[in-house]
């Protein structure tokens, strides 16, 4: 019939309909990038729900469980937007990891010593940017959201993901960034700015932040901004041991989310079995 088309105008309508739906410019870019992937694999056919059985058996050859559900999720959504009903595809059910990686977990050791490199080499503006993240637990897109204005008062407003919360800074903390303020002549606006005014970005810190894992000899699977947003919740989980406070902090909506933040790798498990003395 081919009616069931993905088209760039049905694209360019979706995306439009994600934007008013108030979706992240992160959210509505994986959307669109998803549902190209899905428009190259049927090249040009009709989307059935033969086509959509064979997509998913296609990503199972090149995607991990994790990714392919991600791809299906923003299928069945955008088929949900266009009425294209009948066309659904169940994601794969995935246990729950109990641990984390040793791979992907970064330790305060490793990081201290990331920010140290970053400061021999010069580079004040990222070991900063690292330390901000670190300290505050705060979202890479969120760091946009400090300003000069707000270093000064020691309070930062974070709207994010249709919520707003309120981010405290330690003394510590402010010290540094009022420092970093009066060296760089920032008396007002966004506090880390791109060389053509901008605030920085992920693929900006990601890419710093991969260089110098390099030099400082950490594992590249561990130089990711996001890790610095779980060592921020396991250090502080493991000071208060109030999960629900954290989910506040780190602005969650769920503390099953939040949980994923505090799991622990194989080795401190080990450790805290031994801490237990119960083999006699």
């Amino acid at each position: 019939m081919g009616q069931f088309l993905i088209t760039e105008e049905l694209l360019l309508q979706y995306q439009q309909y994600l934007y008013e739906e108030e979706k992240t410019t992160a959210t509505i870019k994986k959307y669109i990038s998803d549902l190209r992937k899905l428009s190259e694999y049927a090249s040009g056919q009709e989307i059935t729900k033969q086509l959509m059985v064979g997509y998913k058996e296609n990503l199972r050859k090149r995607y991990k469980l994790t990714s392919i559900n991600s791809f299906l999720v923003a299928a069945n959504r955008f088929f949900e937007y266009a009425g294209w009903y009948g066309l659904r595809v169940k994601t794969f059910r995935i246990q729950k990891e109990v641990f984390v990686p040793e791979s992907r977990d970064l330790s305060k050791t490793e990081y201290r010593k990331m920010v140290k490199m970053a400061l021999k080499k010069g580079k004040k503006r990222l070991a900063m940017m690292l330390q901000t993240i670190c300290a505050t637990g705060i979202r890479i897109s969120e760091l946009a959201s400090f300003t000069a204005e707000s270093v000064v008062k020691g309070v930062v407003e974070i709207y994010c993901k249709g919520k707003q919360r309120v981010i405290l800074l330690s003394k510590k903390l402010q010290k540094k960034l009022l420092s970093y303020l009066k060296e760089n002549h920032i008396v007002s606006g966004t506090v880390f700015c791109t060389s053509g005014g901008k605030a920085v970005d992920r693929s900006n810190i990601w890419k710093e932040m991969k260089l110098l894992s390099e030099e400082a000899g950490i594992p590249g699977g561990k130089a990711y901004p996001h890790n610095l947003r779980h060592l921020f919740a396991k250090e502080f989980y493991g000071a208060e041991k109030d999960i629900a406070k954290l989910a506040d902090v780190l602005g969650h909506s769920s503390i099953e989310t939040t949980r994923i933040y505090v799991k622990t790798t194989s080795e401190e498990h080990r450790k805290q079995l031994d801490q237990m003395k119960l083999v006699i």
